[in-house]
């Protein structure tokens, strides 16, 4: 085991703290789904209205802060190509 290499890794547990701060006012919650990937989810956390799901995200366990940041710009690129439903941009 290369210990250099595992002392900047973050359990499962740490990346998503991780990235609620990073995502902070909204809401953000992961849940691993298979071993290696997870759903995430941003919501109102006035509300808890879920703004956008997002399953199938590739992740481990224990990650570095590259594949954190990885989940973390798969999360904003999908967020940016989200379209309301015509429901929501009525009520805009």
């Amino acid at each position: 085991m290369n210990k250099t290499r595992d002392m900047h890794k973050v359990t499962f547990p740490n990346a998503c703290q991780l990235m609620r701060w990073h995502f902070h006012p909204m809401g953000f919650e992961a849940t691993m789904d298979a071993p290696g990937s997870l759903v995430a989810r941003l919501f109102d956390r006035a509300s808890g209205e879920t703004l956008i799901a997002i399953a199938g995200i590739p992740c481990a366990t224990t990650m570095t802060p590259g594949q954190v940041s990885n989940i973390i710009q798969a999360v904003e690129d999908e967020l940016e190509s989200f379209v309301p439903p015509m429901t929501w941009q009525a009520q805009a």
